[in-house]
């Protein structure tokens, strides 16, 4: 790896983690927030679902704007309208301007995002995009660990009110020097995108797709938006058939879009693509099942079992490390092994998730030490490890670069919806099964659907793999005939 490439990582991946590590902190900090304001159950639950519907929505549409005008500019944006978002959170007097402050961290998180994908696919190729990504895994990975035990920290060392406020301003100067470094270290073509290197008879003017970015912008907040804002009542649901609806007509938009000399936001191509089509469902289809887990295991531990909240973010943190050690060891590997890493990632994980719903019910029924589910949610960390940043690679390995950002957008998407859809159902089940059965049960109903998700996600790997094989042998067939 050349000095360039760890200085574009070093600018890249910083500011990820902490546009990640903010969903992450958010659950542990949100009592002592809820308390210092004064904000009802419904307004704080935007500090959640507003930050998380601005990210989701932004991601296609802000990839494709880094495509054509330039991924660097895109990200500097991005990290300064996340810290100027962080900066009125972190002072916010009431929770108004505390939803407000959030969505513009959304806002700056869904600018910011896909540019590092596509500059990853950019800068990177062969093994090592693969060494890239896996860094980027191990981004994610610790991000999701250490946000509940920084969170915890920062308010036992200053106190509920300063705590709290703290776990955003701490974001400013990290944003800062991104930014400086930014200008600094990113490659002059970092600055230019495809607008810019092409020659077109409309007088220079960039090929943006306003309707297309409309209608998917549209169409994927009416499908979060009911998983976000549950408090609605029923009739919020009616949204998300609307909401696959108006997704529908932008994909016919696209190609007709293609089809009349258009530069379309994503190129409907793409889905034809085996690598790409298969990748992108197997990672949606992961994010419904696994970042439920931490959920429902802070709920168990601190709802059921009274753990304090440092005590309950420490359940993950062996998790985080081993997802970025094996991210780490994968990402060097997957061009070797390909897919069947993939999916021997997701059956470890699914392990894993099965081995913690076993160990809950030897607490319940035979007092065994809870925190046994270390090793278990660590299987997990393997798994995910394994599974997450060697697919990001192999689903982007044959996307061209000049729908880098997009395409990474579309994974993106995919991933935050189905965090969101997951999230709704497994606490659901887990609330309803509290209700009739207890605790102990709850978590083992939520630990049984999120397997029974991570299985329909490896059955896609599965099916790739098949099919790969396949192809390769009928190219085989043709080459030597």
């Amino acid at each position: 790896m050349s000095a360039q490439q760890r200085r574009i990582l070093a600018v890249m991946l910083v500011p990820m983690f902490m546009s990640l590590l903010s969903v992450s902190i958010v659950n542990v900090i949100l009592p002592d927030m809820q308390k210092s304001i004064g904000a009802s159950n419904s307004a704080i639950q935007w500090v959640l679902s507003g930050y998380t519907l601005a990210f989701g929505v932004l991601l296609v549409a802000a990839g494709r704007a880094g495509d054509l005008f330039g991924r660097g500019r895109l990200f500097v944006a991005g990290v300064s309208v996340f810290a100027l978002g962080s900066l009125i959170a972190g002072f916010a007097p009431d929770p108004v301007m505390l939803n407000v402050a959030r969505i513009i961290m959304g806002i700056g998180s869904g600018l910011l995002s896909p540019q590092g994908v596509g500059m990853l696919q950019q800068y990177f190729h062969g093994k090592i995009r693969g060494r890239a990504f896996g860094m980027f895994g191990t981004i994610v990975g610790v991000s999701v660990g250490i946000g509940p035990v920084l969170g915890g920290g920062l308010i036992a060392v200053l106190g509920e009110e300063w705590g709290w406020r703290s776990a955003f301003l701490i974001n400013v100067p990290i944003a800062i020097a991104a930014i400086v470094l930014g200008r600094f270290w990113l490659p002059r073509s970092a600055w230019r995108g495809s607008a810019a290197d092409t020659d077109r008879s409309d007088g220079g003017r960039a090929d943006f797709d306003p309707v297309g970015l409309v209608l998917l912008s549209l169409g994927t907040l009416f499908v979060m938006l009911p998983f976000l804002e549950r408090s609605a009542g029923a009739w919020i649901y009616a949204l998300v058939p609307v909401g696959a609806v108006v997704i529908w007509l932008w994909v016919r938009w696209e190609s007709r879009y293609a089809r009349r000399g258009g530069a379309p936001m994503v190129d409907m191509n793409l889905f034809r693509t085996r690598t790409f089509a298969y990748g992108a469902s197997l990672t949606s289809m992961y994010f419904v099942g696994m970042p439920g887990v931490w959920v429902i295991v802070a709920l168990y531990l601190q709802n059921g079992l009274g753990f304090p909240a440092l005590e309950a973010g420490l359940m993950g943190l062996p998790s985080a490390l081993l997802a970025a050690v094996s991210a780490q060891a994968s990402g060097r590997v997957v061009l070797t092994f390909g897919r069947k890493m993939v999916v021997l990632g997701v059956g470890i994980a699914i392990v894993g998730v099965v081995a913690s719903a076993l160990i809950v019910l030897a607490h319940e029924d035979l007092g065994i030490s809870i925190w046994w589910m270390l090793a278990s949610l660590g299987l997990t960390g393997i798994g995910q490890g394994m599974a997450i940043s060697p697919n990001q690679t192999l689903t982007l390995a044959d996307v061209p670069v000049e729908y880098a950002g997009s395409s990474g957008g579309v994974m993106q998407t995919g991933q935050r919806v189905g965090t969101a859809i997951g999230i709704a159902i497994v606490t659901a089940v887990f609330f309803v099964v509290q209700g009739l059965a207890g605790y102990g049960a709850a978590i083992v109903a939520g630990f049984g659907f999120i397997a029974a998700v991570m299985v329909f996600a490896g059955i896609i790997g599965i099916v790739d793999l098949v099919r790969g094989r396949a192809k390769d042998r009928q190219t085989a067939a043709v080459a030597g005939g």
